[in-house]
């Protein structure tokens, strides 16, 4: 975005803005894409700096980088609309640093030479791989879905959980904590959990309420977690309802 150096500002060209009239806006998406293509760079980094390139570190490494590059192509093949929202440029830094708290944790692992056991690291990994397939994976189903045939989603990923993408989220960033063996990971995930996913999880129910197939849906599925035990039933009629909220 190019910036005015004249001092009148009633010449040259206009600025964009947002829906709210803030000059100098940036989109929502942008400020968590670069978190999340840093990632890789400053966790190799932190190896450097510590000169700590220990098994932990590695595997850290190669987890939470490569899914930040998963991140990035995700953006390109089916990316989430509520993050193309435009916000004013200060708002956009804020969600940067905001979303750069899960740095907290290879800082922790790194700088500190904890070596988490084969058993841990292990546990990790796995629980990173089903997280990985189940976020990307709805994520996909979300969005081609919709983009074919608009409606209430209620089978596939999202037949016994309503939020599927964000339990895999949640798993994801778990795994992270635990190659830490630190509390601070675990706290800071369960901000994210209960200041940002919980809510837009109960926007989401109440927005999609206002259809009578929910009702039926609501019952044999769960918030966050599969609901294993209840009764199949038939698929909802095909409505134009808004999925993208989660």
């Amino acid at each position: 975005m190019k910036i005015k150096h004249a001092i009148n500002l009633s010449k040259g060209p206009k600025l964009p803005k947002t829906s709210r009239g803030a000059v100098f806006a940036m989109k929502v998406k942008h400020a968590i894409n670069l978190s999340k293509g840093l990632t890789f760079f400053f966790i190799l980094g932190l190896m450097f700096a510590y000169r700590n390139f220990s098994l932990g570190p590695w595997v850290y490494l190669a987890l939470h980088g490569t899914y930040g590059l998963i991140w990035l192509l995700k953006d390109r093949l089916f990316p989430d609309k509520k993050w193309e929202q435009e916000v004013p440029l200060l708002q956009g830094i804020f969600a940067f640093l905001i979303v750069n708290l899960y740095w907290v944790a290879p800082f922790i692992l790194i700088s500190s030479g904890s070596v988490p056991p084969p058993p841990l690291v292990a546990a990790a990994i796995s629980l990173n791989i089903f997280g990985v397939f189940l976020h990307f994976a709805s994520d996909a189903q979300k969005y081609y879905t919709l983009k074919y045939r608009p409606g209430l989603i209620a089978e596939g990923f999202f037949a016994r959980s309503r939020n599927t993408n964000y339990l895999g989220e949640i798993f994801i960033y778990t795994s992270f904590a635990m190659l830490t063996q630190h509390w601070l990971p675990f706290l800071i995930l369960g901000a994210f959990i209960g200041i940002i996913f919980i809510p837009n999880m109960l926007n989401k129910d109440k927005s999609l309420s206002r259809y009578p197939e929910f009702d039926d849906y609501k019952k044999r599925s769960g918030l966050l977690f599969p609901k294993l035990m209840g009764a199949e039933t038939s698929q909802p009629k095909k409505t134009a309802i808004d999925n993208n909220i989660s």
